[in-house]
């Protein structure tokens, strides 16, 4: 039986890590889930077990090599930003894999800004909100001025897609796409790292950076294969939208968090964007993608679980509620301002015990979830000529929501996006030239419309 061509993408999150093997269709023809228990730091704060991340891809792809039914011909990885693994001469960690959540010294803080220009324009330089660990760059701030010892024995600084392709191939490098998501280290008015990298000396624990497409041949045995260098998860998950779609477009990414990307807004970032939560990523081209983001999914969650404890339900009847517009005419008439002056939803605030039932609770926690919504991805919308949002992940199957958004942004065509994991298929797309002789599908992206008959708008 001849062997048939496919890709192995290796998509790690922070709970759950899979391999998956697309075919040259870009088809699922394999998958593999693994979850490891997370390991402890030097402060005793909870991180990444790298070991056994190490551990699980050679043993993954040993597995796959051996199932005589595919080739593999290429290996890509993405994987969550903002984590970097130190890397010592003789190739192995120096140090764990420090959490992005893990709390950011106050002190520190102030010193690196006041340093550098103050928060503001230090922000606005490099895209960057202040987040603490979520800006990478400053983790390595950290190291060295708390570790200078370890500082010391790093040889190279990679980001853990990079990382990741680092075990196969042996070659260290940089990913623009890692660079370029809120880690304070890429001055996005120059194109290039800002000052501070250079002048406390962490350029030259950065490797040296490489294309999305670049592959390296691999140390790891195997079959002839090409191994990739690895991409920010944000920015795969992109990928498949760039390549099938020319039109201007916002996609709406939704899950904990929801994250409107719109490649197509190149404007600077301003104060008051910064303070709202907006950031730029740099997509795996190296242009950059003004985003903003809710943490909608996470709240969701929440009220969902409320809403069925109050009422004696399920929560999981609330996958698939019908969309009721005379519910929604009513709700509005009922409650007109589903603003709140905080980062979550008024849905918090009401009380239950004012709806009829759970039905009409969850349209009003979605009309409330939807106006958060689009204050978020109106902030990047503006000064743009996009007419199209793509909503993919989690609330793309929601039927209340899709159509609720359509409603709130009746200017648009509003679109239900569905692939299988746009995130390991974007780190496939990435590499097709090197490993695939087909071209690129054209019906990769499985589209519902969604039609707005009247009008969401907050009174």
């Amino acid at each position: 039986m001849k062997s048939e061509p496919v890709i192995a993408i290796f998509d790690v999150g922070k709970t759950n890590k899979k391999l998956f093997l697309f075919d040259e269709n870009y088809k699922i023809v394999f998958e593999k889930s693994a979850r490891f228990i997370e390991t402890v730091d030097e402060d005793g704060f909870p991180c990444e077990n790298i070991e056994s991340l190490r551990l699980s891809i050679y043993d993954s792809l040993s597995e796959v090599f051996r199932l005589k039914e595919f080739q593999i011909k290429a290996v890509n990885f993405s994987a969550y930003g903002a984590s970097f693994v130190y890397v010592g001469a003789d190739g192995n960690p120096v140090s764990p894999l420090y959490n992005y959540l893990k709390p950011y010294p106050e002190k520190l803080s102030r010193e690196f800004y006041l340093k550098y220009g103050g928060e503001e324009q230090f922000s606005i330089e490099t895209a960057s909100p202040v987040l603490g660990s979520l800006n990478s760059g400053l983790q390595l701030y950290r190291l060295k001025k708390e570790q200078p010892e370890v500082f010391n024995r790093v040889q190279f600084a990679l980001h853990l897609p990079q990382y990741m392709s680092f075990l196969l191939s042996g070659k260290a490098c940089s990913d623009i796409t890692s660079i370029g998501c809120h880690t304070g280290m890429w001055n996005f008015e120059k194109n290039e790292y800002h000052a501070w990298v250079h002048q406390e000396n962490i350029a030259s624990k950065l490797a040296p950076v490489e294309p999305a497409d670049k592959v390296f041949q691999p140390l790891f045995p195997g079959n002839n294969y090409k191994v990739g260098i690895g991409l920010h998860d944000s920015s795969a998950a992109l990928v498949p939208y760039l390549v099938n779609f020319s039109e201007p477009f916002i996609l709406i990414s939704t899950g904990t968090w929801c994250i409107s990307l719109n490649p197509f807004n190149h404007q600077t970032l301003t104060t008051d964007e910064l303070k709202n939560d907006c950031l730029c990523y740099l997509q795996y081209e190296g242009k950059p993608v003004k985003a903003s983001r809710v943490f909608s999914g996470f709240e969701h969650e929440q009220q969902v679980k409320r809403i069925a404890k109050h009422f004696n339900t399920d929560v999981i009847k609330y996958r698939n509620i019908p969309f009721n517009r005379d519910i929604v005419a009513l709700l509005r008439q009922k409650y007109p301002d589903p603003l709140s002056a905080t980062k979550e939803s008024a849905f918090g605030s009401r009380g239950l015990a004012d709806f009829k039932d759970d039905t009409e609770a969850y349209h009003q926690l979605i009309i409330d979830l939807v106006f958060l919504q689009a204050e978020a991805t109106n902030l990047v919308l503006k000064g743009t000529k996009v007419k199209r949002i793509f909503v993919d992940g989690g609330f793309s199957k929601n039927n209340v929501y899709m159509n609720l958004l359509a409603m709130a942004f009746p200017q648009m065509e509003v679109f239900a996006a569905s692939m299988a994991q746009s995130t390991a298929l974007g780190a496939a797309i990435t590499l097709h030239k090197s490993w695939n002789s087909k071209p690129l599908p054209s019906n990769l992206i499985e589209l519902n419309y969604y039609v707005s008959t009247s009008y969401l708008t907050a009174k």
